[in-house]
């Protein structure tokens, strides 16, 4: 699920990718929302709250919403170089060495904070973490040409309630009923998305109740071990079809 393929990507695929970057997504969020009360991937929201802090002449919040969103897209940027550069020189498992340094980056900012935890960094660790969850977002997005976006919820909402409008036209439809199955196929790929993410962010919340930061850290070792076995069995593969 973590291999661009020269072949058309399943949705098979497509849903795993979405189980298990969605539901991280969902639970680094919560875990964010319970450590600092701030979402870090909530664009939307962070944008919107601009406004109220214009009229406020909050300059602080201000910049700290802009430096927010700023590092959403930074990290959007990076990935999508990265994949670049990776595809450039042929990396199969560019994907995974993304996900891979996000867990590590991930579980270093973890530990950092389990042993040097003061409110005073909380806008710096929000910043780094609003980083992250660009990445994360870019690279599923990449990886699934679009259908699998990990903490985009909004999109993926809207792309459900398309793809559920053309699985209903289609019953009415002649034209499209060739193209039933496909609709259903997409709108299962985003309804796993929006309810991975949903399911993560409630595990999240309990995880970060009961554990604190070693939650995190638990989850940015997970990244990585799903990114190395991505890799290992991507190595594998390739030996065997060399021999």
């Amino acid at each position: 699920m973590l291999i661009k393929k020269k072949k058309v990507r399943s949705h098979t695929e497509d849903r795993l990718l979405a189980l298990v970057l969605a539901t991280t997504a969902g639970i680094l969020n919560a875990m964010a929302l319970g450590a600092f009360g701030f979402f870090p991937s909530h664009m939307t929201g962070n944008t919107s709250q601009i406004s109220t802090e214009v009229t406020t002449s909050d300059l602080h919040t201000l910049l700290f919403l802009l430096a927010l969103i700023t590092a959403f897209v930074m990290g959007c940027t990076v990935a999508r170089l990265a994949v670049i550069v990776g595809q450039k020189h042929r990396l199969r498992t560019i994907f995974c060495l993304i996900i891979l340094a996000e867990g590590v980056a991930l579980t270093a900012a973890s530990i950092f904070e389990t042993m040097f935890y003061t409110p005073r960094f909380n806008g710096e660790v929000l910043v780094m973490l609003g980083f992250l969850m660009g990445i994360h977002n870019a690279t599923s997005t990449q990886l699934s040409n679009g259908r699998v976006r990990s903490t985009h919820i909004t999109g993926t909402l809207t792309d459900a309630g398309i793809a559920l409008g053309s699985w209903l036209s289609s019953h009415v439809s002649h034209d499209e009923s060739a193209d039933r199955r496909f609709f259903q196929k997409v709108l299962h790929t985003h309804l796993t998305t929006v309810f991975s993410f949903l399911i993560g962010c409630i595990a999240g919340l309990l995880l970060f109740k009961t554990y604190g930061f070693n939650a995190m850290i638990g989850l940015g070792l997970f990244l990585m071990l799903v990114a190395l076995t991505a890799i290992a069995i991507t190595v594998q593969r390739s030996r065997r079809s060399f021999y």
